[in-house]
């Protein structure tokens, strides 16, 4: 699924959620009505109140609110906003708020007061009835109601961005309480000669270019599937499910596609710090068992020596002199047609028994 496509399904998928919470805030605040008026004594005139108006308000108001903000959130808030600290997206939220929640309340209270009304929608007397609407107190219900929503939503994307796409989802759904076997790729992504950059960087200059370059190549990652387990150091631990990784040679694709990301931001990095990124990548498949691991800080943890593997697969990038390698099991299961392969026979790896098939991957 292309980067548009995914950001459409997600926007369609606020779209509907928020639709659903607007319709159960208005049957809620209905029932309340008439549990009043029936219990309390209220005094509403539950036989003047059109229900059918109400309901059909209430889910424009979700579909507006949903395409709009659930674009916003998605295209801008997810993306640009996750570069930022959280003090400086919470104010960009706010403001954002407040210019989309103009936009939707204003058609919302001209189709609500000209529902079945004489007058038209572009009338003087429809626009008296949005400023008397805005001069009153009871917008501010609806205001803070919608503000909790999205902020709600944007929590979530945050949660999920920490856990990985699709991966929160599993976690809240509790596949993972129980630890349970599954088929994965794994790959090692490790700077190159990280040792040396540390030493001509410095500690804090350091810190700023890895962060820059993780930041870099998260797209590429992103767009091809990956779920990013870990960051280690100079290095990121990569994972798919095997079905996702190999499926048009995701895993493959995302590391190139990395490596396109870096060379199109080289005079960025070299005016910054004098030094373009190169990551060196080792990848293999295997069964891990996946399932939540700690007390106080609890994480998803994958564990086998499928992750052994990959790390010592990718510490033989230098001596076999690739920036790519992948075991002879993994390569079997991949197209490779847009790549150029070349074997490197069975190899010994460090602390296994057994010599395994490398193959090297280049771009054609």
């Amino acid at each position: 699924m292309t980067g548009i496509a995914t950001h459409l399904k997600k926007v369609l998928w606020i779209t509907v959620a928020w639709t659903i919470v607007s319709l159960a805030n208005y049957i809620i605040g209905m029932g309340a009505i008439i549990d009043a008026n029936y219990i309390w004594d209220a005094g509403y005139d539950i036989e003047k109140i059109d229900f059918l108006q109400g309901f059909f308000v209430s889910a424009i108001t979700g579909l507006l609110a949903g395409i709009l903000g659930g674009s916003a959130v998605v295209f801008f808030w997810e993306n640009y906003l996750r570069t930022k600290s959280y003090g400086w997206t919470l104010r960009s939220i706010l403001l954002t708020y407040l210019m989309l929640f103009n936009i939707v309340s204003i058609p919302v209270v001209l189709i609500n007061n000209t529902y079945n009304q004489e007058f038209g929608i572009m009338s003087a007397q429809a626009w008296a009835e949005v400023r008397e609407a805005y001069s009153s107190p009871s917008l501010l219900i609806p205001f803070f109601f919608w503000m909790v929503v999205i902020l709600t939503t944007f929590i979530v994307f945050q949660i999920s961005d920490k856990y990985g796409p699709g991966v929160f989802a599993k976690f809240l759904l509790g596949k993972y309480f129980n630890a349970s076997r599954e088929e994965r790729v794994f790959m090692f992504l490790d700077l190159k000669s990280s040792t040396t950059i540390a030493e001509q960087l410095g500690e804090e200059r350091y810190f700023d270019f890895l962060k820059e370059s993780f930041k870099t190549i998260t797209p590429a990652i992103l767009k091809n599937r990956g779920e990013i387990y870990q960051y280690v150091g100079d290095e990121i631990v990569i994972s798919w499910p095997k079905k996702v990784g190999v499926r048009n040679d995701n895993c493959i694709n995302a590391y190139f596609q990395s490596q396109t990301l870096i060379n199109n931001r080289s005079d960025y990095f070299q005016e910054q710090f004098g030094i373009v990124p190169n990551f060196k990548a080792g990848l293999h498949q295997g069964f891990v068992m996946a399932g939540e691991m700690g007390v106080v800080k609890r994480e998803i943890a994958y564990s086998g020596d499928v992750l052994n593997t990959a790390s010592r697969i990718q510490s033989k990038c230098n001596e076999l002199d690739s920036s790519i390698l992948i075991s002879g099991d993994l390569a079997n299961n991949l197209s490779l047609a847009q790549y150029s392969v070349d074997t490197k026979g069975r190899i010994d790896l460090r602390g296994k028994a057994n010599a395994m098939e490398l193959v090297s991957i280049r771009t054609i």
